[in-house]
C-alpha cells in the first residue's frame, strides 16, 4: 500500500504529455505569408508536369476511349483532386499556419500522428523517389541509346545519393533551379504535340470502353495527386487567406492535371493516328521528334532532379520529426537506399500500381479530415490526446476499400465494381470518419491554453 499511496499523491497532469513535433510547431505568421501565384500554383502545376504522371497515362485511357472523353476525364479528376483531397487540409494549413502532420492531429491524435500521415509520408516518399528516379535514368538510358542493366543501376545509385545529400544540406539551392526546370517539361510536351498534331483527328479507339477509359483516368490522376493533395496543409500555411487556397489550387490542380494530361494524350492520339507507330508510351511520341528527340530524353531527365530532391526531403523531414532519435543524414540515406534497391529490380516501373497503393494510403486521410473539418465546424480544432480511433478505423477501412486487387478472395466482380477505387477510398473514410463522430467516439481534444503555453515554451523568441 506505501508504494501505491506514494505514487497516488503526486500531482497528475491534466493533460497528456504533447510530442515535440506539436509542441515547437511554430505557426506561420501573417507577414511572412505569400500569393498564390508565388507558391500554391506555380507548385502544384509543377507537380502535374513530372513525366511520370503521363508518360503511361494514355495505355489505359486512350486505348479504350477516345480523346474528347480522355480530357473531360482530366477536368472532373482535377476538380476532384482539388475539392476533395487539397481543399480541407490547405484550409486547415492556412487556418493553423502548421504542416500537415500537425494539423492532421485533430483527425489522428497526438500519438496516432506519428505514424499517420507522419511516418506514412516518409514511407510513401521512398517509393515516390524510385520511381522518379527509374523514370528519370530510364530517359537518360534512352538518350544515350544505351540498355545495360548494370548502367542503369550504376546512373540510379549516384542519381540518388547524390540528390540525397543535396536534400539533406542544401534543399534551399533547389528552389531557386525549380523556377525555371519545372517548366522545361511544358516546352518539349508541346514540341512533341505540335510534331503528332497532323494524326490526331485520325486516331481510332481499337478496344472501345469509354466508360473504364474514363474511370481510369480518375483512377490515375487521383492516385497520383493523392500525396500531394493531403500535403496542400504545407502549402496553405504559407498563403494569406481563402482566396490564395482557392485560386492557388484551383489553377494548380485542374489546369496543371489537364494541361500535362491532356498534351500528352493529343501527343500519342496524333502519334499513332499519322502511322508513325502503336506504342500508347508518350516515350515513343517524344522519340517520333526527330533529331531533336535524343536532346529532349535528357531535358526530360533533368526536370526530373527538383522531384527527386524533394521527394527525399520530404521522407527526410518525416522520419528526423517523427523520429527524433534518429540522425537525420542516417534515416534519410538508408531510405534512398531503399530506393534504389526498388528502381535498381524494376519493382518502381510499374506506376499505375504504384499510384493505386497512394491512393488508397491517402485517399481515407483526406477523407477522415474532410470529415472532422465539417464536425468542427470548418475550423482547426486543435490537437486530440492520444490516438483518435475514429481517424484510424476511418483510414484502415477506407484503405482496404482501395486496393481490392490485393485482397485474397475477393469476388472479380467486386475488384471491378470498386473503380475509381481511390475516390472510393475517399468517401469510405470520410463516411466513417462521420459516424464514429457522430456517436461521439472521438479522443478528447488537448486544452487549447496547456497546448499555447506548451507551444510558447517549447519555441524561442
Amino acid at each position: 500500500m506505501g508504494p501505491t499511496m506514494s505514487v497516488m499523491s503526486k500531482p497528475q497532469p491534466m493533460e497528456p504529455t504533447v510530442p515535440q513535433f506539436v509542441s515547437r510547431a511554430v505557426p506561420v505568421p501573417a507577414g511572412s505569408r505569400v500569393p498564390w501565384y508565388k507558391s500554391t500554383f506555380p507548385t502544384y502545376f509543377g507537380i502535374f508536369l513530372f513525366v511520370g504522371f503521363y508518360q503511361k497515362l494514355a495505355s489505359s485511357t486512350l486505348a479504350f476511349a477516345d480523346v474528347g472523353v480522355c480530357l473531360m476525364g482530366l477536368a472532373v479528376a482535377g476538380l476532384l483532386c482539388f475539392a476533395l483531397y487539397y481543399y480541407v487540409p490547405a484550409m486547415l494549413g492556412m487556418q493553423a499556419g502548421r504542416p500537415l502532420y500537425v494539423v492532421a492531429t485533430s483527425t489522428f491524435g497526438v500519438r496516432g500522428g506519428y505514424l499517420i500521415p507522419g511516418l506514412l509520408m516518409g514511407f510513401l516518399q521512398i517509393g515516390w523517389v524510385a520511381v522518379i528516379a527509374s523514370v528519370a535514368v530510364t530517359f537518360i538510358m534512352t538518350g544515350l541509346g544505351q540498355t545495360s542493366r548494370v548502367l542503369f543501376a550504376g546512373i540510379v545509385v549516384v542519381w540518388l545519393y547524390s540528390l540525397g545529400w543535396v536534400a539533406v544540406r542544401g534543399i534551399h539551392h533547389v528552389n531557386r533551379v525549380a523556377k525555371f526546370l519545372n517548366w522545361v517539361p511544358l516546352a518539349m510536351i508541346l514540341i512533341v504535340v505540335w510534331a503528332n498534331r497532323s494524326g490526331i483527328a485520325r486516331y481510332q479507339v481499337p478496344h472501345r470502353d469509354e466508360l473504364s477509359g474514363f474511370l481510369n483516368v480518375l483512377t490515375i490522376t487521383i492516385g497520383f495527386f493523392a500525396t500531394a493533395g493531403a500535403a496542400g496543409a504545407d502549402f496553405g500555411m504559407h498563403n494569406r487567406n481563402r482566396r490564395d487556397v482557392f485560386l492557388g489550387g484551383a489553377l494548380g490542380i485542374v489546369g496543371g492535371a489537364l494541361v500535362a494530361g491532356g498534351l500528352p494524350i493529343l501527343s500519342v492520339a496524333g502519334y499513332i493516328g499519322r502511322g508513325a507507330g502503336s506504342s500508347y508510351d508518350f516515350s515513343a511520341a517524344i522519340a517520333s521528334v526527330g533529331v531533336l528527340a535524343p536532346a529532349m530524353f535528357f531535358l526530360f531527365a533533368a526536370a526530373c532532379l527538383v522531384p527527386t530532391c524533394f521527394s527525399s526531403f520530404i521522407a527526410s523531414n518525416s522520419f528526423s520529426t517523427m523520429l527524433p532519435g534518429f540522425p537525420r543524414t542516417l534515416s534519410t540515406f538508408a531510405a534512398i537506399t531503399v530506393s534504389a534497391v526498388l528502381a535498381i529490380t524494376g519493382v518502381a516501373n510499374n506506376l499505375i500500381g504504384f499510384f493505386s497503393i497512394v491512393g488508397a494510403s491517402f485517399g481515407p486521410i483526406c477523407g477522415a479530415m474532410m470529415a472532422d473539418y465539417l464536425v468542427a465546424g470548418r475550423r482547426w480544432t486543435g490537437p486530440r490526446q492520444g490516438v483518435n480511433w475514429a481517424g484510424y478505423s476511418a483510414w484502415f477501412i477506407g484503405f482496404l476499400t482501395g486496393i481490392p486487387e490485393r485482397i485474397p478472395g475477393l469476388p472479380a466482380t467486386w475488384v471491378r465494381a470498386d473503380n475509381p477505387s481511390a475516390l472510393y477510398s475517399f468517401a469510405v473514410g470520410f463516411f466513417v470518419y462521420l459516424i464514429l463522430a457522430r456517436l461521439r467516439m472521438l479522443s478528447p481534444l488537448i486544452d487549447a491554453k496547456l497546448l499555447a503555453v506548451v507551444t510558447d515554451s517549447s519555441n524561442p523568441k
